[in-house]
């Protein structure tokens, strides 16, 4: 929904719309605010850029963590992907992670990596969406994350060998039919 702005500066909604004060106030404050704690809505061209636009406590935590994936996957491209540093091993996507008001996730969890690290991840934040929070509050556990990071190359290597394995198609023949001939 875009907002336009009357001659004496006030907003409204478009035609059909509720005006602004009625519209609920958790999707006003999306509306306006954004969920993500960074203002500047441009994106980010690099993760020194990402990280750059929240309050200091949380850049030194964001680099932590930052630092113990470079140090799992040391030949992954660092790159931006959705709006959050992503790190690429052979053109695919293997982790994410991203900075909160209260917390910094890391992405995709899926149920093996879950189950592999169950006991690690008892007590962090694991829904069954593919995240895991780790509460700002409390020291960057580097071990845990860049294990998380490798586990997760594993599995991208992983997927990776099946494609390797099944090898070239025979080239297919002009004028040979694989079944009986047509009467």
């Amino acid at each position: 929904m875009i907002l336009s702005v009357d001659r004496d500066n006030t907003r409204r909604a478009p035609s059909g719309f509720p005006p602004f004060y009625e519209i609920a106030p958790w999707f006003r404050h999306w509306l306006m605010e954004g969920t993500i704690m960074k203002t500047d809505r441009t994106m980010p061209r690099h993760i020194d850029d990402y990280i750059a636009g929240f309050p200091r406590k949380i850049q030194s935590t964001l680099d932590r963590v930052r630092t113990a994936i470079r140090a799992a996957l040391p030949k992954a491209e660092e790159t931006i992907s959705y709006r959050i540093p992503t790190y690429k091993l052979n053109g695919r996507y293997v982790i994410y992670f991203a900075g909160w008001k209260e917390h910094y996730s890391l992405y995709p969890a899926g149920h093996r990596l879950v189950a592999a690290f169950k006991d690690e991840l008892a007590p962090y934040e694991v829904n069954g969406k593919g995240t895991i929070r780790f509460p700002l509050s409390e020291p960057v556990p580097m071990k845990l994350i860049a294990n998380i990071a490798k586990f997760r190359a594993k599995e991208a290597a992983e997927r990776e060998a099946p494609k390797a394995a099944v090898g070239k198609k025979r080239p297919r023949v002009k004028g040979r039919r694989s079944s009986g001939a047509r009467g």
